[in-house]
């Protein structure tokens, strides 16, 4: 069956989607803008080998509207976006290529700025800066952000303890066993917080080299990576693929708290019900997993003032954001919804009020 944009599923009202195709190099890419109500939309450039087009277009659609939410819950002003390019990562890279993605990002003039994502390095990002201003997420330059890793694992610990203040009242995290999925970028930051502050750890990931250095320095129990649903904690942190929150798994897990930082946790949304009902607390993952867009935001800011990178400012939109997470799970207990519901509320009803005013100043004008 043959299917439109306007009919995909994944389809939300985004405002344009731009198909890409350079014959030199070969690129052929997808640019979604979902919204740019609150600012430019932002969001990461992926490089995956799709089996089709259509798993491509699916893939845009659904992660630049959750860009949209992430970028409105961590208050910030920028709008959501997202851009794929069709291709092996490992085989079909070259610097021509992504010249030719900076190309086609600069034709939008500033109304999508593009990151590194999965498949796509700092390398291949600097490639486009050459052609275009409108990339975010570098090493060099007094606006530079660096990597945003650290930050990521800073606000998914203070989700963790918002968590355990929440269900075990206390404010650290001694004798509390989190169980670990995934030490890699984020996961061996968040780890080392973890350890420090009084919890247990149990941990597993497919690099077992890096798994044994983690846990070594944090005196972590390791087990293989399909028995961590399995093993008693108290807090499950996935922080590897998305969709670990699947009909599957969830009978297995025996915890009172999802607190990670891995993008789609809920392999469906009634996943995130299922969890309301057991009375298992979930931290809806993009307000948990936002303290890196914040950072990539500071780098926005200095671009757009001609500043630099400030930890200041970064530091004061990660608090707003675990004051929104508090809210986040103050509602859920109150209003008897679960916790994904009421982010996405907090989400919408934010992006809604900047094109209400927008379309008010358009009027006016």
């Amino acid at each position: 069956m043959s299917m439109t944009l306007f009919d995909s599923p994944s389809f939300a009202n985004h405002e344009g989607v731009h198909a890409v195709f350079d014959e030199k190099t070969g690129l052929r890419a997808i640019i979604a803008v979902h919204s740019s109500a609150r600012g430019p939309a932002v969001g990461g450039t992926r490089m995956w080998n799709y089996a089709s087009s259509a798993e491509a277009l699916e893939d845009v659609l659904r992660l630049s509207r959750g860009m949209s939410y992430k970028n409105a819950v961590a208050d910030l002003e920028m709008g959501g976006g997202k851009s794929v390019i069709i291709g092996d990562s490992r085989t079909q890279k070259t610097p021509e290529l992504f010249r030719a993605f900076g190309r086609a990002v600069d034709t939008l003039g500033g109304l999508y700025y593009a990151a590194e994502d999965v498949g796509v390095s700092v390398d291949d990002i600097a490639e486009a800066r050459k052609v275009t201003p409108y990339v975010l997420g570098l090493n060099d330059g007094p606006e530079a952000s660096g990597d945003p890793s650290p930050v990521t694992a800073e606000g998914v610990f203070r989700s963790t303890l918002l968590a355990a203040k929440r269900l075990w009242k206390q404010d650290d995290l001694t004798g509390l066993t989190v169980s670990v999925q995934g030490i890699g970028h984020v996961g061996g930051y968040l780890a080392d917080k973890l350890y420090a502050a009084g919890a247990r750890l149990i941990m597993t990931d497919v690099n077992t080299a890096l798994l044994a250095e983690v846990a070594a320095r944090t005196h972590a129990e390791i087990v293989a990576p399909d028995a961590i649903y399995d093993v008693k904690a108290d807090i499950y942190a996935p922080c590897a693929l998305g969709a670990t929150l699947n009909p599957q798994t969830l009978d297995r897990l025996t915890v009172k708290a999802v607190v990670g930082a891995a993008n789609n946790q809920l392999a469906t949304p009634d996943i995130g019900q299922m969890l309301f009902e057991r009375g298992v607390l979930y931290a809806p993952d993009y307000v948990v997993n936002g303290g890196g867009i914040i950072n990539v935001a500071s780098e926005l800011k200095a671009r757009q003032t001609g500043g630099a990178y400030d930890a200041a400012w970064v530091e004061t939109k990660l608090s707003r954001l675990m004051d929104t997470l508090e809210e986040v799970m103050e509602r859920s207990a109150t209003e008897k919804r679960p916790t994904h519901e009421i982010a996405d509320a907090i989400a919408e009803a934010r992006i809604n009020a900047a094109r209400d005013l927008k379309a008010e100043q358009r009027k006016a004008a």
